[in-house]
C-alpha cells in the first residue's frame, strides 16, 4: 500500500451544502438565511451586538481598584531585624535605610513574621501588635515616631 492509495472511509466525506441554486436543490431563495435583514444581506464584524456598546468595550481594561487615600509604608519583618542587628541595637528609619532594609522616602511600619531572640530597641512610624509583643518579650522596647 502507498500513500497515494489511502482513500478516507465510505461515508467520511460528504458534498459540500450549495445553497441559492433553486428550489429543487432544497436551499434556493432565501439560502437558509431567513427573510430580510442585515444577517440575510452581508455578514456582521465579530462582536457586532446590533448597535449596542459591545461586550468588549462594556468591560473594564483594567482589574481590580486603585485606593486614591492609600497610606504606603516600607516595611520591614521582625525576623530581619533579629538577622542584621546585635543585642542592644538601637534601630531607626535612617539606620534601616542605610541598612538597605526599606526604601527611601516612605514611612517604615514594623510585621510580625518570624522570631525575635534578642533584645532590640526599635523606632519606626508604625508597629504590629504581633511585632510589639515579640520585640518586647525578646526584652526589647519599641518607640513610636511622628516623622517620615
Amino acid at each position: 500500500m502507498k500513500l497515494h492509495h489511502l482513500r478516507p472511509p465510505e461515508g467520511a466525506v460528504r458534498d459540500r451544502k450549495r445553497v441559492g441554486r433553486g428550489k429543487a436543490a432544497g436551499q434556493g431563495k432565501t439560502a437558509g438565511r431567513g427573510t430580510k435583514g442585515l444577517k440575510a444581506r452581508n455578514q456582521t464584524k465579530q462582536g457586532f451586538e446590533g448597535g449596542q456598546m459591545p461586550l468588549q468595550r462594556r468591560v473594564p481594561k483594567l482589574k481590580g481598584f486603585t485606593n486614591p487615600n492609600r497610606k504606603e509604608v516600607a516595611v520591614v519583618n521582625v525576623d530581619r531585624l533579629a538577622q542584621v542587628f546585635d543585642a542592644g541595637s538601637e534601630i531607626g528609619p535612617q539606620v534601616l535605610r542605610e541598612r538597605g532594609l526599606v526604601r527611601d522616602g516612605l514611612p517604615v511600619k514594623v510585621l510580625g513574621r518570624g522570631d525575635v531572640d534578642r533584645p532590640l530597641v526599635v523606632r519606626a512610624q508604625s508597629v504590629s501588635a504581633s511585632a510589639r509583643s515579640k520585640i518586647e518579650a525578646a526584652g526589647g522596647s519599641v518607640e513610636i515616631i511622628d516623622e517620615r
